[in-house]
């Protein structure tokens, strides 16, 4: 579905009433594993180890179905330790800043307090309701006691094109991201001063401990690579738009600009501004893939080998090959951190 992603979805079965549906999309740079939930209501949940192994559900609770508090209950049984729920509850409660609390309010403030949980939202709005212009609190983040002092919860100010403001939930101290480790540059080594430094002697491995003769020699490599070839901090990738030129730039800015003087002041002469800023930027952005995807076509001639071809149709579709990293089960015992992961394979083939 997403490069770098992995993917579990929910969607509504075919010939039903149930609207909408929910997916997980999980980073490949976080070892992850999907459980299977027992549960009538659109659920998805994912283990993911983030610092530690933490459990993340996503919910949608449709506006006009009546959902069982029983059922609610039970997904929550299932959920291991420490858990996140996230999702559109779809009900009001001055809990969470609405102005009043109705029937689903009620039942999930009965879903916390029963199950002793804690709910990460503040006073901030999570939904734009265009036909009103009005804004509500209906996308919730709960979570176990214990995540509750380690958790920081924000609302995003951009819609991204949905009625919906994304909810941000995470680590007050960043202590759950990922710390990526230099990379070396092969192709700038001076691999004769590296021959030259590499060198491994007959005294390095001359012990009775076979381990320190083998730290003797990585330690020696690794003094000899240090020296000789050149590191660089490697960065996330990030999903190239050939298309996207300084007009989309300008629109997308303009655009932001009205939205954020309407969140300000809601009235109507603000509100057709910024829709008239977003169908311009919309318009811009169609124009400017067409003219782009035009282009490139033009470049693919006769004499394009078919490797040039489809590397040029991988990086027009945000291809990549990416390694996802999976929690290991070894009987009883689950792991999750990579370094265990690691020293599990490498006594599996030891």
């Amino acid at each position: 579905m997403l490069g770098g992603y992995n993917s579990v979805r929910k969607d509504a079965a075919t010939g039903s009433n149930q609207s909408g549906c929910v997916c997980n999309l999980t980073s490949n740079l976080y070892p992850s594993t999907p459980l299977s939930l027992n549960t009538s209501l659109q659920a998805v949940a994912v283990q993911v180890h983030a610092r530690t192994l933490v459990t993340v559900c996503f919910v949608y609770l449709p506006p006009h179905d009546v959902i069982s508090q029983q059922d609610l209950d039970t997904l929550v049984d299932q959920l291991p330790t420490p858990f996140i729920l996230l999702g559109d509850f779809n009900g009001h409660s001055t809990l969470w800043g609405s102005d009043v609390t109705n029937s689903r309010g009620r039942q999930i403030e009965w879903l916390i307090s029963n199950n002793c949980l804690c709910l990460l939202n503040n006073d901030e709005k999570t939904y734009f309701h265009e036909p009103t212009r009005t804004f509500h609190s209906l996308d919730l983040a709960i979570c176990s006691p214990t995540l509750l002092p380690l958790l920081h919860f924000t609302v995003g100010s951009d819609l991204c094109n949905s009625d919906h403001f994304p909810i941000i939930v995470h680590y007050a101290d960043s202590g759950g991201a990922i710390q990526y480790p230099p990379r070396y540059l092969f192709q700038r080594a001076d691999w004769g001063n590296f021959m030259q430094l590499a060198d491994i002697t007959e005294s390095m491995v001359s012990t009775a401990d076979i381990t320190e003769a083998v730290q003797n020699v990585v330690d020696c490599l690794i003094n000899a690579a240090n020296n000789t070839i050149p590191k660089c901090t490697p960065r996330l990738r990030k999903f190239r738009r050939p298309w996207w030129n300084e007009a989309c730039r300008d629109s997308r800015r303009e655009e932001k600009r009205l939205w954020n003087i309407f969140r300000r002041y809601p009235t109507t002469e603000n509100h057709v501004a910024f829709k008239g800023a977003k169908a311009l930027a919309r318009c811009i952005r169609r124009r400017s893939q067409r003219e782009s995807w035009i282009n490139f076509v033009s470049l693919i001639t006769s004499s394009t080998s078919s490797k040039q071809l489809w590397k040029k149709v991988k990086s027009a579709n945000g291809i990549y090959h990416e390694f996802s990293i999976p929690i290991l089960n070894t009987g009883n015992v689950t792991h999750s951190a990579p370094l265990h992961i690691a020293n599990t394979l490498v006594h599996a083939f030891a």
